[in-house]
């Protein structure tokens, strides 16, 4: 007999295109600047925002190498999977910290290709190449905060 997977029920509906690209921009600050995912993200269909603690704010050029990276990984066609764990088998594989305290037992992966995986309850494309093209529209820095916002959207792919 087969096992039910019990997971927590998730309270918000992502446009799928815009969610898997947060995914993939989040590997791509982390693999660019270093830091940890972003820190804040409000995800909708025509634009969105993540926000990073960062040491400093980025240059233009590194915008523009932001947005290179992302889109080499968007064109790339790469599947989007799932994979289902323990919170256990998690330790140690990622940051458990954000998993409410009532979390589920059982935890769900989702994996960009060989890019990006991440403990997610979201909804997502089932490959790359149905997201479009990455652009910033706008970014800002807060000294005070060393907070980085970005906001972008997805032009039709």
């Amino acid at each position: 007999m087969e096992q039910q997977i019990q997971l927590n029920d998730h309270n918000k509906q992502e446009y799928p295109p815009m969610h898997t690209c947060e995914h993939i921009i989040n590997r791509t600050m982390m693999n660019l600047f270093g830091c940890g995912r972003s820190v804040s993200a409000h995800i909708e269909r025509k634009k969105s925002k993540l926000d990073y603690a960062l040491e400093s704010a980025p240059t233009e050029d590194d915008v523009r190498r932001l947005e290179e990276a992302v889109n080499i990984v968007i064109a790339q066609g790469l599947d989007v999977t799932t994979e289902f764990i323990t919170q256990e088998e998690a330790q140690g594989r990622f940051d458990l910290k954000r998993l409410p305290d009532d979390a589920s037992e059982t935890v769900r992966v989702v994996k960009v290709g060989n890019y990006d995986e991440c403990l997610c309850l979201g909804t997502h494309v089932k490959n790359t190449s149905e997201i479009g093209t990455f652009k910033v529209i706008s970014h800002d820095w807060n000294e005070e905060a060393k907070r980085w916002r970005m906001r972008f959207k997805l032009v039709a792919p």
